[in-house]
């Protein structure tokens, strides 16, 4: 079985996506195992904060790797394990 373990700040807002179509019969059938994680699990302020202001100012936000690098070591369970990193930009 293909296991995929989804860190993502919006865990609620793909459950649809998986939990509809093809996707969830793949899982009822025990052929993939899809688990989400919500991001800010890892963060360690009050407020869960996961971006902020990019250095030096400018428009917009940046992820917070350091959160990010608590979720892989978490969730990662093996060294085959693939991490895929989606950027902004696709």
């Amino acid at each position: 079985m293909k296991r995929f373990d989804i860190i993502t700040i919006f865990p609620a807002s793909l459950d649809s996506y998986f939990g509809t179509s093809i996707l969830k019969r793949a899982q009822a059938n025990k052929l993939i195992k899809i688990e989400m994680h919500d991001l800010r699990k890892w963060t360690r302020d009050k407020h869960r904060k996961t971006d902020d202001k990019p250095y030096g100012g400018g428009a917009g936000m940046v992820m917070l790797v350091e959160p990010i690098l608590r979720a892989l070591n978490a969730v990662k369970k093996s060294k085959k394990a693939r991490v895929i990193l989606l950027a902004a930009n696709g």
